[in-house]
């Protein structure tokens, strides 16, 4: 009646508002139950093996009690024989050992006693070994699944989701916050499963050994269950704060790291230390105030067990004494040990919770981005197919979402398979963009884009994007070797086509001269190189794709006049029978286009060939004119 006393308190004691908490974490954590179905077999027998650790230990205190009875009872002859009632409530196993001991010697007792104590400890150890072995195991597939699983989704997300969120606050989820709840999936769930175990067989054969003396045990404990709640409710909070610091940590690192030339130039070192002090101490500060909430645990812990066993002996005591039926020192060595099992899985309460809090908090903020659907995405009845270079753009109208820009206003455009296009206009003027709805990167918002006469939503992205070459303004190469970078695209391409489309781009003797030749690493986004020389990487990279369509955006800045005339000479027999789309402020009279576009504010200006734009003395002539006097070769 105590004990259900005991646990009404402990039941109504917990406020509403930790119990919506419990939930909630389980709401966040429950987007891993795929992952368990997934080693459902692992989990199961780390479960079993989780029971079976236990069981072996939890008859260490039972044999321990009949050892020390035996004891006592050869100490002191004249003392009544324990009567065997006295184990109805131990293990049918040490039941059945105490029977077979019942006709040895006190020596042989003794000593069979505590061979079988050593053979329970390395049943257990060896069940714990194989514990570790299923469900640890299972949590790091767990994590190498989740960290494949987040970062296929990123590569999903639109470029409106980049443009919103910070590259090292991505970073931080797919490293940081995956380790977290690695956590949870590993250690937390296999001390919870113990906790489970180890509490379940204790207080069971407590209560079966003697009821009295369990709810002497056991006093202390509702107390600190509650403590427990109070104080989670705390660790979730600031974990939550401390994942949030993290990633602006991490993010203040990566760019000032990506960004090192800048600092240096404009000498901001000392600033941009000053920076990121500043947000390391606010992460310190926060870290260490949370270190010290889950240091109360173990203190309170501590106490708690103290004040358990000295009421347990008190009460055993009192009971030997008086002559209580059933009383032995035995059983007070027994449930003294009994205390002693509960004390680390009680003190795992607090460690498991505040894993459990940490890994909810981190999978908060992954299921953010998993949860993220791609503005972008095939339709259903879209086709698998290659788009040959007939292109449609029909009133087409685009509004950067971010910004507000209205880009592309009232665009009506038709390339011809196999034509050579030229859209040149001022910076701002929607040339780019025009580029990026091309390959679906963007989504107009009215109008329509058709290629071969199909609108351009009904093509499978990895169909129109792979008939597609594009070469952006901003330069990327990665860090690895020029060869690597022009094969990006094609995995299986031959050193032939690399040279030849390194030639075609203008950079083969260049890159020949190298020591390494085309195995030289070109260092992070192409540190090592120059710009023009990553631009013409960039260039060989889209054409050893052989694409129907080449889309050259702003990419012959960096190069001097001899080298555009040499890529401008060696593009033209590269692109026979090819759609090209050459997008620049910078004009060109070498290479001889069907049409030039000028685009001005998001719409056609003038559109016709060179010579005709220039007799037409409108914005296109201009344009030409002060580039002539500016001495930029065209």
């Amino acid at each position: 009646m105590k004990n259900t006393h005991v646990l009404y308190l402990v039941i109504h004691l917990i406020p509403q508002s930790h119990v919506f908490i419990i939930f909630a974490t389980m709401k966040h954590l429950s987007a891993l139950n795929s992952f368990f179905w997934r080693y459902r077999w692992r989990f199961v027998l780390g479960a079993v093996f989780v029971i079976l650790t236990n069981y072996f230990r939890i008859l260490s205190p039972q044999l321990t009690g009949y050892v020390v009875d035996t004891v006592v009872q050869a100490l002191k002859p004249g003392n009544p024989e324990i009567h065997p009632d006295v184990y109805a409530g131990y293990d049918i196993l040490v039941r059945k050992t105490i029977h077979y001991f019942s006709e040895l010697s006190f020596q042989d007792k003794i000593l069979f006693a505590g061979v079988l104590l050593l053979l329970l400890a390395v049943l257990s150890g060896i069940f714990m070994f194989l514990m570790r072995q299923t469900i640890i195991v299972m949590s790091r597939l767990i994590e190498y699944d989740q960290k494949n699983e987040i970062f296929n989704h990123y590569q999903k997300l639109d470029a409106g989701f980049y443009k919103a969120n910070h590259t090292g606050d991505l970073m931080n989820r797919i490293s940081e916050d995956v380790s977290r709840v690695r956590m949870y999936t590993g250690p937390a769930i296999m001390y919870f499963i113990n906790l489970a175990a180890v509490i379940g067989f204790s207080i069971f054969f407590m209560y079966r050994s003697d009821p009295r003396l369990t709810f002497y045990a056991l006093v202390p404990f509702p107390f600190l269950a509650i403590a427990i709640y109070y104080v989670n409710t705390i660790i979730h909070r600031k974990s939550e704060k401390i994942q949030s610091l993290l990633s602006n940590l991490t993010t203040n690192a990566q760019e000032s790291y990506s960004g090192i030339r800048v600092i240096k130039s404009f000498v901001q070192e000392k600033s941009m230390l000053s920076f990121f002090t500043n947000n390391s101490e606010e992460y310190k500060n926060n870290a260490l105030s949370l270190a010290k909430t889950e240091s109360v645990y173990f203190p309170s812990i501590g106490v708690l067990v103290g004040v358990s066993t000295l009421l347990t002996i008190m009460a055993g005591s009192m009971d030997v004494v008086n002559g209580v039926p059933g009383a032995s020192v035995g059983k007070v060595a027994e449930f003294v040990l009994y205390i002693q099992m509960l004390t680390f899985p009680v003190s795992a309460i607090g460690w498991t919770a505040s894993m459990t809090q940490r890994a909810a908090a981190s999978q908060k903020r992954i299921n953010e981005f998993l949860n993220t659907t791609p503005a972008i995405q095939d339709a259903q009845d879209a086709k698998h197919i290659i788009p040959q270079g007939d292109i449609l753009l029909k009133e087409v109208q685009f509004t950067y979402p971010n910004t507000g820009i209205h880009a592309i206003k009232d665009l009506n455009i038709h390339i011809r398979p196999g034509n050579k296009i030229a859209i040149v206009g001022r910076t701002g003027s929607g040339k780019s963009t025009l580029a990026q709805l091309l390959l679906r990167i963007y989504e107009p918002d009215s109008g329509s884009i058709e290629l071969d006469g199909i609108p351009i939503d009904k093509i499978h992205r990895k169909a129109l994007r792979k008939s597609i070459s594009y070469v952006p303004q901003d330069i990327f190469l990665f860090s690895d070797t020029i060869r690597n970078n022009i094969a990006f695209a094609e995995q299986d391409v031959h050193q032939e086509d690399i040279i030849r489309a390194a030639k075609a781009a203008g950079v083969h003797e260049e890159i020949m001269r190298f020591p390494a030749g085309y195995d030289t690493s070109v260092g992070e986004r192409g540190i090592t190189l120059s710009g023009g020389q990553k631009q013409r990487i960039s260039i060989a990279r889209a054409l050893v794709k052989n694409p129907s369509i080449l889309i050259l955006d702003d990419c012959l800045s960096a190069v001097d006049a001899e080298t555009e005339q040499k890529i401008t000479g060696a593009l033209e027999s590269f692109l026979q029978n090819k759609t090209a789309i050459i997008i620049t402020h910078r004009l060109f009279s070498l290479m001889e286009f069907d049409t030039i576009i000028v685009m001005h504010e998001g719409r056609i200006a003038e559109t016709g060939s060179h010579s005709e734009l220039l007799n037409a003395r409108g914005l296109y002539a201009e344009m030409y004119h002060r580039q002539q006097l500016t001495g930029i070769s065209g």
